[in-house]
């Protein structure tokens, strides 16, 4: 090209009706051309990058359809063996029953558990589908569902059919894990740990349970059975239990089922499974080693939530507290939040189950 332009004027050069004009080195740049196939390289790239990562970035981790239906199909065939095989820790699981109603309950138990590092032998005993599959896709083989679910929206009515098929069902579930060789510890998930209860189960003894009367009993008292009330029989809460694979605890629990047949629901009795396991408790006592777990470790909501003298006077000695004597979800938050036992709202991260929608 420079040699052509030498040989000619510099003006007015005509090539084909086109005029050839001189440039300076800085008028050649690169073609438009090469500008434009490289942001459309870009843009191609661009765009397969999204086709990629976009279907993945809209759907939660671990729910993809196949994926899914796997992981629902193995949580549907899970068993209790299965279960308590996988979480119990020296022998021993900490289980709790739960409907999904209760799972705000069960966040705030399992927060308290966290902190005393319990927490890795704990298992839920679903009482429904939607209960099985949201802690197991949170907390995976932390819940087991033993069929047949009952209803999970009466079961969680105090007094109704729904909510004594709910909890009769517990001393079957006890039952088969003693079977199975493994102490088991039994909450109701409207509970808090304050401290560590391991070290109050003190000796061999068969079944270890607490006194739901309200009466103050003195700090060194009876560890026995105490004497029958009123109605011909004790009044032991069924909601804290701890019992060893022996002889017998299963007595107790057999026995427990037996009364439960005898004493079924009905519109007049509206009963729950609370006076069956004290009748079972009453029956075989002199068979069973039985303990009485102490008062102020283990109070009654009645006597935590209405007596703040002793409350003061037993200070540094309270283990779990049980938030009973008061039904009804909301009454029960309240005076959670009243005593400053309501931690989901300002702890749940610390649950397994983070912070439920």
């Amino acid at each position: 090209m420079s040699a052509f332009l030498h040989q000619r004027p510099l003006h007015n050069v005509q090539t084909d009706s086109y005029s050839i004009i001189p440039r300076s080195p800085n008028d050649y740049q690169k073609p438009s051309t090469i500008i434009n196939r490289t942001t459309l390289l870009l843009l191609l790239i661009l765009l397969v990058l999204l086709g990629v990562l976009f279907p993945w970035i809209s759907i939660p981790k671990g729910l993809f359809s196949t994926n899914s239906k796997l992981s629902v199909s193995k949580w549907k065939d899970y068993t209790l063996a299965e279960a308590v095989a996988s979480v119990a820790k020296n022998g021993t699981v900490i289980v709790c029953a739960v409907s999904q109603p209760y799972l705000p309950f069960l966040n705030n138990w399992l927060i308290s558990i966290v902190r005393q590092k319990h927490q890795e032998k704990v298992l839920v005993i679903a009482e429904d589908y939607a209960t099985l599959y949201m802690v197991n896709e949170k907390w995976p083989g932390h819940a087991v569902l033993v069929p047949p679910a009952p209803d999970s929206q009466t079961a969680h009515k105090f007094g109704s059919q729904g909510f004594f098929n709910f909890t009769s069902r517990r001393p079957r579930h006890l039952l088969q894990i003693l079977e199975l060789g493994y102490n088991v510890m039994y909450n109701d998930v409207d509970m808090v740990w304050l401290a560590d209860p391991f070290p109050s189960l003190q000796g061999e003894h068969d079944v270890y349970f607490t006194d739901d009367m309200t009466a103050v009993k003195p700090l060194n008292h009876s560890h026995d059975l105490p004497p029958p009330g009123k109605k011909g029989r004790t009044y032991i809460c069924s909601c804290m239990i701890y019992l060893r694979p022996t002889t017998g605890a299963k007595l107790v629990m057999k026995k427990w089922i037996e009364e439960l047949q005898a004493q079924p629901w009905s519109k007049a009795k509206k009963s729950n499974d609370q006076p069956a396991f004290n009748w079972a408790l009453n029956k075989t006592a002199g068979q069973v080693d039985l303990y009485l777990l102490p008062q102020a470790a283990f109070p009654t909501g009645g006597l935590y939530f209405k007596n703040q003298t002793w409350v003061q006077e037993t200070k540094g000695m309270h283990v779990i507290i049980h938030n009973n004597y008061i039904t009804g979800f909301e009454k029960k938050i309240k005076r959670f939040h009243d005593f400053g036992l309501w931690l989901v709202d300002d702890h749940a991260l610390e649950s397994p189950l983070g912070r439920l929608k």
